[in-house]
């Protein structure tokens, strides 16, 4: 298309007159017809005065635009965001016979006028006398162009109105308005930007929207047509949309939308957009709609199960300030920025998780199944899955189940399955307790305060704590005394491998108190975990991470939190002690092709190196995988390490009764988390043994997520005193000592001494010293622990003095050797409480 030459338009006053003969033109015309109604000179000299005194300033705000979401891969798309369904395009790739359409059902003489045509104002002005209402527009393209972009400009709803309500006023404005637009503007732009801004009908805002929803299609592959048809539906899309609000086709709506296609090809043809025979061909087509109508936000995601993800990102999109000063104004970016936005969700990742949500307990249980999966060093949230729909309930027809609460239900809160909107593994008004995950945090804060993972303890069924707390099964003497649901199996002298590995509940016990549970849980809080409740009220799990000192139950996983926290605190472990916030963003692009930085990741070191590499060398042994120092002695699902197919570190943990069973695995690559919980009702009993549940929600994942992937190892840490201390020898104790003279010669060399309660096979005495575990060397100020005799011959190496010697042979002790394939720990019946007995 030609662009017309303009006419002078720079001095004002020429406008100003051009105007006022035009406008005194119809008054004229109108007076002769009727003259009750003419205009006096001095109405006609206060509408000129109003004219020049018009502002000629009109600032052009982009349209809203839809933004869009796609999963990480940047082409599988999400969800669509938007107030109004609408992407602006370029003139080029709209359809020359679009265009040609527009100009016909709208402005035949758009491309000879300068923005405004007397002749059709004074004949529309008759024409409306003469019916007595308005039948007649005389509004060229760019007028309608300027009163949409005036809309578009407010953000006063008034002036909104005023905008777009049919006064002298108004139709003044838009005319003086006009003018100044084309002076400013080429036909080209102008009408590319009506074509964007118009409203087609059935939600679509735009050409490229009109395209879609009516023929799915790009608006350049429009035929001529399809062009006569959206060019048809602007003039009153209410009435000429032949789809209803349920995409079904509306036999009123469909005539009306025909007979106005049939009549905008008939312009087309006269202003010579198409020729007799395209004329004839185009009205012979039938009316075919394809499209319908886009979905709308994170209740109509491409995927169902793509909603619980797409509301963790509208969540995370509300609390950065780059989008605006407020919650309005970020939602109004989000929904109608035009952003692109390339989300950390992985298809494959996801995938697997709701399908293994879903085989291991269906969508319609009482109970969650909830698994989250983060990329460690990134901070990238890979997955998020339950056995819930993502669904708002409805009041009227109510298809959640009864609030297992009973609190809840009398209060008439329904639960939340099987549909919820809540954010049930990311929210702050959500926590489940995670139970021996937990124990990762004391091990941590114990590496940091100089202790080696070489450190032993003597854990037996029992330690009473010095930890104060009230009556309860979990008290002894008023205070706190943890036990070992498997003694046979846990009980002993342990390290940080085995004690890890076989989740000994009271050598963690023990050592948080070595420790301080300050220390512990200033490094849970370095590595994200968030305490819930009010902090100056009692009790609280904020309460008490104000107030730690007494709070050694902290080591079993007693306080609530979610998946995402859990998989990410793990996370920052396996990125060797660099935490990253949790962001569901790879990149995000604005209308105009800036990719903005609130996308990238944000981490910060918060734990040494070494210190994570030795944590997470620890956390290989429950998964059955081999520490690198080959010092691993069992764990609680050893399974796990053949099924993921490469090296893995995580931890399981069930709570009291079986409030929660909890599963972490993970590889270099990713961290995932899962648990079995009530989320409206936390007391809650879980099956018996529900960890063949819980688990393959974090492990199964895991292992569909790195196929694929390179492998990535786990690395040793540089300083090697964090993995043994300073060892020195242990002292000689002559053969069958009194077990006095053995504490005394230990605790001179500076040792600390403890004594095991049960003998071993000795050829000494009964009662007498038979030996020491650990023999040979020990780290300096660290545990040696005494072995009596119980006066039977020992049957393999005989006793002998020196270098902490004797009877009991290399190892020092028994060796309990449980079957290790698919190895699982059942509480036992004596198990009553939480903070006794969190595997």
């Amino acid at each position: 298309m030609t662009r017309m030459p303009k006419r002078d338009h720079s001095v004002l006053a020429n406008v100003s007159s051009l105007l006022l003969c035009g406008l005194l033109a119809g008054v004229v015309v109108a007076a002769a017809a009727f003259p009750a109604i003419a205009m006096s000179g001095l109405a006609a000299k206060a509408g000129a005065k109003a004219f020049g005194d018009l502002p000629v300033e009109l600032t052009l705000k982009t349209s809203p635009q839809i933004s869009y979401v796609y999963a990480s891969d940047g082409k599988t798309l999400l969800a669509l965001m938007y107030d109004e369904n609408r992407r602006n395009v370029r003139l080029d790739e709209i359809a020359p016979i679009m265009q040609k359409a527009i100009v016909a059902a709208e402005d035949h003489k758009f491309y000879e006028h300068n923005g405004v045509d007397m002749k059709g104002i004074a004949r529309a002005f008759v024409a409306n006398k003469q019916a007595g209402e308005t039948e007649q527009g005389a509004s060229t393209l760019t007028m309608q162009f300027v009163r949409l972009a005036v809309s578009y400009s407010t953000n006063s709803p008034n002036k909104m109105l005023t905008a777009t309500e049919d006064t002298a006023q108004r139709k003044l404005l838009e005319i003086k308005n006009a003018l100044a637009v084309e002076e400013r503007m080429t036909k080209e732009q102008i009408l590319e930007g009506y074509l964007n801004m118009a409203f087609y009908g059935n939600g679509a805002f735009g050409i490229y929207a009109a395209s879609q929803v009516y023929f799915n299609k790009e608006p350049k592959d429009l035929t001529a047509p399809e062009a006569a048809f959206l060019a048809g539906l602007v003039k009153s899309p209410s009435n000429y949309n032949p789809v209803g609000l349920d995409n079904a086709i509306d036999p009123d709506g469909f005539k009306k939308g025909k007979d106005r296609r049939d009549w905008v090809i008939g312009q087309m043809h006269e202003i010579g957009a198409i020729d007799d025979a395209g004329q004839t061909a185009a009205l012979k087509t039938e009316l075919t709609i394809v499209g319908k109508r886009a979905p709308k936000g994170c209740f109509a995601t491409i995927k169902a199960h793509w909603g619980f993800f797409c509301d963790f990102l509208t969540r995370w999109w509300m609390q950065q300030d780059a989008f605006g000063a407020n919650e309005y104004e970020r939602e109004r970016a989000l929904n109608s920025g035009g952003y692109k936005i390339i989300s950390s969700l992985d298809i494959v990742t996801q995938e697997s998780a709701k399908k293994t949500v879903e085989k291991q307990l269906k969508t319609g249980s009482k109970l969650a199944l909830m698994s989250a999966s983060i990329e460690p060093g990134s901070g990238k949230v890979r997955s998020l899955a339950v056995n819930r729909n993502f669904k708002i309930d409805d009041p009227k027809n109510p298809q959640n189940g009864v609030n297992t609460d009973p609190k809840k239900r009398a209060l008439g809160i329904r639960g939340t399955y099987p549909n919820t909107a809540n954010p049930l593994m990311t929210g702050d008004d959500y926590g489940y307790q995670f139970g021996s995950t937990f124990k990762i945090f004391t091990l941590v804060a114990a590496l940091e305060r100089g202790m080696p993972l070489d450190t032993n303890i003597k854990a037996d069924s029992t330690f009473v704590s010095k930890f104060p707390v009230g009556s309860g099964p979990a008290s002894c003497g008023g205070y706190w005394c943890p036990g070992n649901a498997n003694p046979g199996w846990m009980n002993g002298v342990r390290n940080m491998w085995s004690g890890f590995g076989r989740s000994v509940n009271t050598y963690f016990a023990q050592l948080i108190q070595r420790v301080g549970p300050k220390y512990v849980i200033d490094a849970a809080t370095r590595m994200g975990l968030k305490f819930r409740g009010d902090a100056t009220k009692c009790c609280s799990d904020a309460y008490y991470a104000k107030h730690p000192d007494a709070w050694g139950a902290f080591t079993l996983g007693v306080t609530s939190n979610t998946p995402l926290e859990t998989a990410n605190a793990y996370a920052t472990l396996a990125a060797d002690g660099t935490y990253c916030e949790p962001t569901p963003v790879e990149s995000i692009t604005d209308a105009g092709g800036k990719v903005l930085d609130v996308g990238n990741p944000r981490c910060k070191k918060v734990i040494e190196t070494d210190v994570a590499r030795a944590a997470v060398d620890a956390a290989r042994c429950p998964l059955g995988d081999s520490s690198l120092y080959g010092k691993c002695d069992g764990g609680t699902a050893t399974n796990v390490r053949g099924i993921v197919g490469r090296q893995v570190a995580g931890k399981s943990g069930t709570t009291d009764e079986n409030r929660t069973a909890a599963f972490v695995s993970m590889t270099p690559q990713l961290a995932v988390a899962s648990i079995l919980a009530d989320p409206d009702y936390t007391l809650a009993s879980m099956p018996t043994n529900s960890h063949p549940i819980a688990n393959p929600a974090s492990y199964i994942v895991l292992r569909d997520a790195m196929k694929g992937k390179p492998v990535q190892k786990f690395q040793k840490p540089e300083n090697q005193k964090i993995v043994y201390g300073t060892p020195v020898k242990i002292p000689s104790i002559p053969a069958c000592a009194t077990v006095a003279a053995a504490q005394s010669i230990l605790k001179n060399s500076g040792f600390q001494v403890d004594i095991d309660t049960k003998p071993i096979d000795s050829a000494c005495p009964a009662g007498t010293f038979a030996g020491t575990n650990p023999t040979g060397r020990a780290q300096k100020n660290g545990l040696v622990v005494i072995q009596i005799s119980n006066g039977k011959k020992a049957p393999t190496v005989p006793p002998g003095p020196g270098a902490g010697g004797g009877p009991g042979g290399p190892g020092g002790g028994r060796r309990v050797q449980p079957d290790q394939v698919g190895f699982t720990l059942t509480c036992p019946p004596i198990c009553r409480n939480e903070e006794r007995y969190n595997l």
